[in-house]
């Protein structure tokens, strides 16, 4: 354990949370609903400090990334907790329930990430699997160190976070995929029991800060599939990011309490259809056959980057440029 940032004390040893928009009122001995943050005798600690569920060499395009660094590795790492509580969460067993874990320094985890670096094996690390800004402290040290070693940072991440901690961890953050996971604020209400604003605030923050910026809406059939909604979604990405910004439509499968069927492939296409007419870049996502998954340049047409099951397969960008019609690719090479 850690004493946590971004708290206050109140009266009778309860203490507020300030790390994210839920602003958790904790009693003494009792846990934030992220279940990560308890408030010890008044003071508010973090649990999950240095405790990792899991550490691996994932693709970077798993995250999903596919405009920063694409065909690299990179070591993604994960802990326990989130400040959501979506129904359908697909990694549940670790963000809404206590899974085995084992513990690491920074400077050890750290020490990881720079030789995977020094190998050429890994462009740095990714903090993901279950939300990573309930892990801030331990986020906030080991990102220190990754970004002093030359390497990268990437947060995959449900973007629920108050400005001021945002603001000192974004320095150290080279590139986010954020989760939008509706453009309705009852949706966030109703199934995810957080808010949609400090989301779009935070990708608009990251945006500013010149970090990298990819994101995520998982589409579920009759909840946050509508046209209009998509419509919504894709002229705030257009007006707040910028139009090169890549989106990921994801399809959905039943996981954790939600059993309605998997999302319709059609409907996946039709909003990608609707993405298009503003966005140049729109993926798929959790597909048969990578369908949607290639990179096209949006000025002759041509397939620049082809993506299957195991990774990249093929590049055709040269310092940034389409290889055939010499269009800007908007993609962060290594």
């Amino acid at each position: 354990m850690r004493k946590a940032l971004y708290w206050e004390a109140k009266s009778d040893k309860v203490v507020l949370c300030l790390l994210c928009p839920n602003y958790c009122n904790i009693k003494p001995g009792k846990a934030g609903v992220c279940r990560a943050r308890k408030n010890i005798a008044g003071e508010l600690v973090s649990l999950n400090y240095g405790e990792i569920t899991s550490l691996a060499l994932d693709p970077i395009e798993k995250k999903p990334l596919y405009h920063f660094c694409p065909g690299s590795d990179i070591l993604s790492v994960g802990t326990l907790g989130c400040n959501l509580s979506c129904g359908f969460c697909q990694n549940w067993h670790i963000s809404q329930a206590d899974a085995d874990t084992y513990s690491m320094t920074p400077a050890a985890l750290a020490e990881v990430v720079a030789d995977y670096g020094a190998k050429k094996e890994s462009v740095g690390l990714s903090y993901t699997y279950s939300e990573p800004l309930v892990w801030f402290e331990f986020v906030l040290e080991t990102a220190e160190l990754v970004h002093e070693a030359g390497l990268k940072n990437v947060l995959v991440t449900n973007g629920h976070i108050c400005e001021k901690p945002l603001k000192e961890l974004l320095p150290y953050i080279d590139a986010m995929n954020i989760d939008v996971k509706s453009f309705s604020p009852s949706f966030y209400a109703k199934v995810c029991h957080g808010k949609l604003e400090p989301v779009l605030r935070t990708a608009e923050a990251a945006r500013k800060a010149g970090c990298h910026i990819e994101i995520t809406n998982l589409l579920i059939p009759g909840l946050n599939d509508s046209g209009d909604e998509i419509s919504e979604l894709v002229n705030w990405v257009a007006a707040a990011l910028g139009d090169t910004t890549p989106l990921h439509f994801s399809r959905y499968y039943p996981a954790y309490k939600f059993k309605e069927p998997p999302t319709p492939i059609d409907t996946l296409r039709k909003a990608a259809e609707i993405a298009r007419r503003k966005l140049k870049y729109v993926y798929l996502g959790n597909i048969p056959g990578k369908e949607g998954a290639d990179t096209i340049c949006y000025e002759c047409g041509k397939t620049v980057i082809r993506r299957t099951v195991f990774g990249v397969a093929e590049v055709h960008v040269i310092d940034a440029k389409c290889e055939y019609c010499g269009a800007p690719i908007h993609v962060i090479q290594t």
